[in-house]
């Protein structure tokens, strides 16, 4: 499943040899939830990826998302870059709704928000990235039962929604260019796309 926000990929399931199951990519701008047995796996530069679950119900997701280079660090809840990081939370919660899920029941993992893009230093978008979905979360009364946030490497992150367990893989210095290379190109693309209007959060 996709975001409108962005078409590229299709979250199709394959087959994680290193895990021995079935799988789905997390690329930038989508999102999966499931109540199967699966690893959801994404590569993280500045983007982040929050990982939600129900652990009574065995459901659970990871979406992947960078806001807009627009605006401060902290600005009006109604900003573009808030409503589009707030687009991105809501889908993926209102999909968890709709296999079951209990809003006063959901718990997340957040992980990503490294400063990897060139020149981005002042703006520091990961920095931000890391900030929103905190306090998307906290306004939410969502508890963060783990993060691994900020800092400059691009991570690999492998999350199983059954259990709620996750991994993290800090990638080595060969990586990050490519993973910067990456989310550029995403973020070049989300100043072309409009901002998704509100959508109404499940109870």
């Amino acid at each position: 499943m996709s975001l409108d926000l962005h078409p590229a990929g299709s979250g199709t399931l394959h087959y994680e040899t290193v895990f021995g199951r079935r799988g789905v990519r997390v690329l930038p701008g989508e999102f999966h939830a499931t109540a199967e047995d699966l690893v959801l796996v994404t590569v993280l530069g500045s983007c982040v990826a929050a990982c939600i679950r129900d652990a009574e119900r065995g459901v659970g997701g990871m979406n992947h998302f960078m806001l807009p280079d627009a605006g401060p660090a902290t600005g009006p809840a109604d900003s573009a870059p808030a409503r589009y990081g707030s687009y991105a939370m809501e889908v993926l919660i209102n999909q968890l709704v709709k296999l079951g899920a209990r809003r006063n029941r959901l718990e997340a993992k957040v992980f990503g928000g490294a400063n990897v893009i060139p020149g981005m230093n002042q703006v520091n978008i990961g920095h931000r990235n890391a900030r929103f979905v905190l306090d998307f979360l906290a306004t939410e009364r969502i508890p963060v039962r783990a993060q691994d946030l900020a800092d400059t490497c691009p991570r690999k992150v492998a999350y199983f929604p059954r259990t709620g367990e996750a991994r993290v893989k800090r990638l080595n210095e060969a990586l990050p260019a490519s993973v910067a290379c990456r989310e550029q190109s995403y973020q070049a693309s989300l100043a072309r796309t409009p901002v998704a209007g509100a959508i109404e959060l499940f109870d």
